[in-house]
């Protein structure tokens, strides 16, 4: 489970977050028939803690896949299943293929309902991929059929769980009874792992780790942000000085040109010719890794959002935090940080950066958090969420609202000395050059990590107001 630290008033060995996804589950395993259940999202978002807080006080059933052997993980899906169900004879069965496997288990298990998961399961189709027509086949001929089992097979690479388990194509199309996509914490939930921080410091720590439960589970609420850069990141026996390293070789090949990739990204969002010519990978082959990290949900593709807006030449961005952090201040000081340490690395590298890439951050946080604002308001809208850009202007945060209202708006996280008024008339200003062909009405926000007044037309947030929606 997700443990937090010594150090924060948190009880040890508290789960936290994730009650709508449990509710869910729980529902879906009540039901009076059989149910298969996706679970996906992308590496350490904690779907494999998920499933296990889930599994307590369950006749079930967990095998984690790897990248061994099919003959040698069919072995051990037996013995985890027979010392987990109670059946000592599954486990001596001479079987040799993971339909007669996963049917035997299935047949013997009793009359309660079971659970079974199959955890990395692009690991266990990539060895034996036939094993998505035999889910198929066990699954018309016999487990829909009745109330014998919840199914959920887990992945992490999501462009395979969508494909290959989700997509028309897959012998497993249409048969869900329910999916679940596991997307990160919000910046809310994230703020429980250390709740004796500040607005300021849950909201950089956010930057840092994003919404990953064991990233934030090693950051320390009795050290500062800065020593836990320093321990966490900069001393290279630490668990984050060569995740991005791990987590890169555990689902990709050609490492050196996916980093490339992440490393432009990470300094400057960038279109796929600007990619092409920073990293000197040919754009043709380039689709091939920018599929690959859309794919695992590491990086994003994105286009100027208004009523007008082309999405043509979009740009790519970084997406995920830690890697986007990683690749700005780790991977290009890695040099320097073993010649001289990090207390030195980050003084001269690192801290006077700081301020402006929690800049770029903030963005994102009050991107995620203006749907929450709205409803507060009582706006029951539904909204796409982006920001906007052309030769002219730039706006930081743009909400096109279901019944045609546009909000709009723009983040500081430095101080800034000029009053709300100056600031309505800049962006104003900016806001005459965005396309709106058919006027519709544009209400405007000013984010602020410092508490400012509002105006009659200039709607202000704090960093305050955000954590306490």
């Amino acid at each position: 489970m997700f443990c937090l630290y010594d150090g924060c008033m948190t009880p040890q060995n508290r789960f936290i977050g994730r009650e709508k996804e449990l509710d869910a589950l729980e529902r879906f395993h009540a039901n009076s028939k059989s149910g298969f259940i996706p679970i996906y999202g992308r590496r350490r978002v904690g779907k494999s803690e998920m499933i296990l807080q889930f599994l307590q006080n369950k006749r079930s059933v967990y095998f984690l896949g790897k990248k061994a052997n099919p003959l040698l993980q069919i072995r051990e899906f037996l013995k985890e299943a027979s010392l987990s169900l109670g059946l000592p004879l599954i486990e001596n069965q001479n079987i040799s293929n993971w339909k007669d496997a996963l049917n035997i288990v299935v047949e013997n298990s009793g009359p309660e309902k079971i659970v079974l998961a199959l955890d990395e399961f692009q690991w266990i189709a990539h060895e034996e991929p036939g094993i998505l027509s035999y889910l198929q086949e066990l699954w018309d001929l016999n487990w829909s059929r009745g109330n014998k089992l919840t199914l959920i097979l887990c992945g992490s690479y999501i462009g395979f769980m969508e494909r290959d388990v989700l997509g028309s194509q897959s012998p497993l199309f249409g048969r869900r009874t329910g999916q679940m996509l596991i997307q990160p914490f919000n910046y809310l939930d994230s703020a429980k792992f250390h709740p004796d921080y500040g607005h300021q410091d849950s909201a950089k720590t956010y930057f840092i780790c994003g919404g990953i439960p064991l990233y934030l589970n090693l950051f320390r609420c009795n050290k500062s942000i800065e020593q836990n850069i320093k321990e966490q990141f900069l001393d290279e026996y630490a668990p984050l000085y060569a995740e991005p390293n791990y987590l890169l070789r555990e689902e990709l090949r050609e490492v050196e040109n996916f980093e490339s990739i992440l490393f432009a990204l990470a300094n400057k969002t960038s279109r796929r010719k600007e990619l092409a010519a920073s990293t000197g990978i040919d754009s043709r082959a380039l689709d091939y890794y920018l599929r690959s990290l859309l794919g695992l949900g590491y990086i994003e593709k994105m286009s100027p959002l208004s009523p007008a807006a082309s999405k043509k030449h979009p740009l790519y961005r970084l997406k995920d935090p830690l890697l986007r952090f990683w690749f700005r201040f780790v991977y290009p000081n890695e040099s320097y940080l073993r010649q001289f340490g990090p207390e030195k690395t980050f003084k001269e590298r690192i801290s006077s950066h700081l301020p402006a890439y929690y800049g770029i951050c903030f963005e994102d946080l009050c991107r995620k958090a203006l749907p929450n604002l709205l409803a507060r308001e009582g706006v029951e809208v539904g909204c796409k969420l982006g920001s906007y850009w052309d030769q002219n202007i730039q706006l930081d945060i743009i909400a096109l609202r279901d019944d045609q209202f546009v909000e709009i708006g723009e983040c500081k996280w430095q101080s800034k000395s000029d009053s709300a008024n100056t600031i309505e008339k800049q962006m104003v200003q900016k806001i005459a050059h965005y396309p709106n062909p058919e006027q519709q009405t544009i209400r405007m926000h000013y984010f602020s990590k410092s508490a400012m007044s509002s105006t009659p037309n200039l709607i202000v947030h704090n960093l305050k107001e955000l954590y306490s929606l």
